[in-house]
């Protein structure tokens, strides 16, 4: 069954582990999710990958380790885990299912595979998720950042995973979405109805992607800073076709 695919991201806050000294985030996007919750909602049972960037605020260099916890799993899904340095160009060090096979599980903290963040830069984790194929429902992990020893809980995210029916609803009800003021030289207000959450996409005339976040409810976009010209938001939702509207910005 290769069902049609859907992601919808969302993001719920709630308590942890967390301090401000760490930020952790999803690759491309700004949101702190450190203590709070990342969540994928998906009708395709392909293993989907999902990047976090955990920065390192503390002020001084640190060598951390990953504690992955399954707070709930239905049976017959499998996690992968790849931790490393922003700059390893091979993505860091990989762990299959198979060598994630306790509860928790704390990433190896050998020389061979512990690397240093300085105080700035930021350490990539990829989430493998492959839930199965005839098996919906809601996965919920735990990511905590650990010390060297793994005795420290320094900080946490949180990824609830749901894997749903193709038949499953999601769009309540007739999508609506305006952009005004249009053209505009400072904001542009963003409103929609019929959906919860969606995604957008802001692209330049040349086809580069300006922006993208989240959008969980009606959004105020600052344009003060772009150049004058044409640009396209596109509005990625869950359960029906992407919506794109021209937005005209004028100095």
């Amino acid at each position: 069954m290769k069902a049609l695919f859907s992601v919808l991201l969302f993001l719920t806050c709630f308590l942890s582990v967390a301090q401000s000294n760490i930020q952790i985030h999803i690759d491309g996007q700004t949101n702190n999710l450190a203590g709070g919750t990342h969540m994928e909602i998906t009708d395709n049972y392909a293993s989907l990958d999902i990047p976090f960037d955990v920065v390192n605020n503390t002020g001084a260099p640190v060598q951390w380790r990953i504690t992955r916890k399954q707070l709930s799993v239905p049976a017959g899904w499998t996690d992968a885990l790849c931790w490393g340095h922003s700059t390893d160009p091979f993505g860091g060090t990989c762990y299959s299912s198979g060598q994630m096979n306790t509860n928790p599980w704390i990433s190896p903290g050998t020389s061979a595979v512990l690397f240093t963040l300085n105080n700035g830069e930021y350490g990539k984790m990829k989430v493998s998720i492959d839930p199965d194929d005839n098996t919906f429902g809601q996965a919920h992990y735990r990511y905590y950042i650990t010390s060297t020893n793994g005795a420290t809980f320094l900080d946490s995210v949180d990824l609830v995973f749901d894997y749903v029916s193709a038949t499953k609803p999601i769009v309540k009800e007739e999508i609506n979405i305006t952009v005004a003021p249009n053209p505009s030289s400072e904001y542009v207000n963003i409103q929609f109805t019929g959906v919860d959450q969606m995604q957008l996409k802001m692209i330049d005339a040349l086809g580069n992607v300006i922006t993208r976040e989240v959008l969980n409810s009606n959004r105020k976009l600052n344009v003060s800073e772009l150049n004058s010209g044409i640009y396209f938001l596109v509005f990625d939702i869950p359960g029906s076709k992407s919506v794109t509207r021209k937005l005209v910005v004028r100095h």
